[in-house]
């Protein structure tokens, strides 16, 4: 059992700090306060490690937006814009 530190956990989680205390603090992420400092076990930070990109999660446009991009990729085709339908340059 190896335990962390809010600025180790924070590098091995690819976030702040400030964020760790958060997750802390809302009780997302398990940890043990010890005087002022906060004592995480490295398994504990399995349970809030997120996949994919950080940030706010893509709406229903956009996420359809990318679907249409890859469809066209794969038929070898290119995308036409907007301005092309409607005949101008």
């Amino acid at each position: 059992m190896k335990l962390l530190n809010t600025a180790e956990a924070a590098e091995a989680l690819g976030v702040s700090a400030r964020r760790v205390r958060a997750l802390i603090d809302a009780g997302t992420l398990a940890a043990h306060q010890i005087g002022r400092e906060y004592a995480i076990e490295e398994s504990a930070l399995n349970a809030v490690r997120t996949y994919g990109k950080a940030g706010r999660p893509r709406g229903k446009a956009a996420a359809a937006n990318k679907a249409a991009t890859r469809a066209v990729k794969a038929t070898g085709g290119t995308p036409t814009s907007k301005a092309k339908k409607k005949g101008k340059k």
